[in-house]
């Protein structure tokens, strides 16, 4: 599967949660042939919930006998053992949701709805609206009220507060590919899935804008036969630099 972290709600508050897409099969364990999901059914959800509340609790008692977790704030309470597994009992008896559903539009629309917003971050420019006496103004969401858009204002620093929480540590990878997908065997696996199914090697050109195109296509003048790839912008009325050098960078089938 592949899985893309998103840590925010609309309002920026901290709100962790995966974007996960799964293919509905597998390479048997001897990859000698596909093994497909049952037809019109992927995976149970309520039993997906209950595995999904074990095994995260279980990472967390687990984190706090290594004193790996830190209570801050109002947290400090659940630093007392007695307060940490009242909390953990407390969650285990709650059933906890788990949202799953056939991809909309077939699986290159959802490649592609995803692909848009993989490398985005807590808030876009584009709902910014103001700045003014130490407070920022800004458009979101409210999914709690049908998807309304309101407007809301928050003190600077509160505002950089939230937007900093978004800011994961260094190291920390965004998105992860699991399975098939595992930089380890990916290329292995998934030519075995296109033997098993019958299924040709995709056109990624098919995928792409024509200004991704275009950027693929273009060859580095110096050379002739590397792509050339642009590392400075220059515009009209601005002085260039003419230390700037030309980069190209040279890919073979391996």
């Amino acid at each position: 599967m592949l899985a893309v972290l998103h840590t925010w709600s609309q309002n920026l508050r901290h709100h962790p949660h995966l974007h996960c897409l799964v293919p509905a099969g597998g390479l048997a364990l001897d990859t000698s042939r596909w093994v497909a999901t049952r037809r019109g059914f992927f995976l149970p959800v309520r039993v997906l919930s209950r595995m999904f509340r074990g095994k995260l609790l279980a990472f967390l008692k687990q984190g706090y006998r290594r004193k790996q977790l830190r209570f801050p704030g109002a947290l400090a309470a659940l630093s007392e053992p007695r307060a940490f597994h009242s909390l953990m009992r407390t969650l285990r008896n709650r059933e906890w949701v788990v949202y799953a559903k056939p991809p909309f539009g077939g699986p290159e629309h959802v490649l592609k709805y995803l692909a848009r917003y993989t490398h985005r971050v807590a808030i876009s420019n584009g709902r910014l609206l103001s700045l003014d006496n130490g407070q920022v103004r800004f458009r979101w969401r409210d999914s709690k009220h049908n998807n309304r858009i309101g407007v809301m204002t928050l003190d600077a620093v509160e505002f950089i507060r939230r937007f900093l929480l978004h800011v994961l540590p260094s190291g920390f990878v965004k998105i992860r590919h699991f399975g098939l997908l595992a930089n380890r065997n990916r290329r292995q696996a998934l030519a075995l899935c296109r033997i098993h199914l019958s299924a040709t090697t995709p056109d990624i050109s098919a995928l792409l804008t024509e200004q991704q195109k275009s950027a693929l296509c273009r060859s580095c003048p110096q050379c002739k036969c590397g792509t050339l790839h642009v590392v400075t912008r220059h515009f009209a009325g601005e002085p260039a630099n003419s230390n700037t050098p030309l980069a190209c960078a040279h890919f073979d089938s391996s």
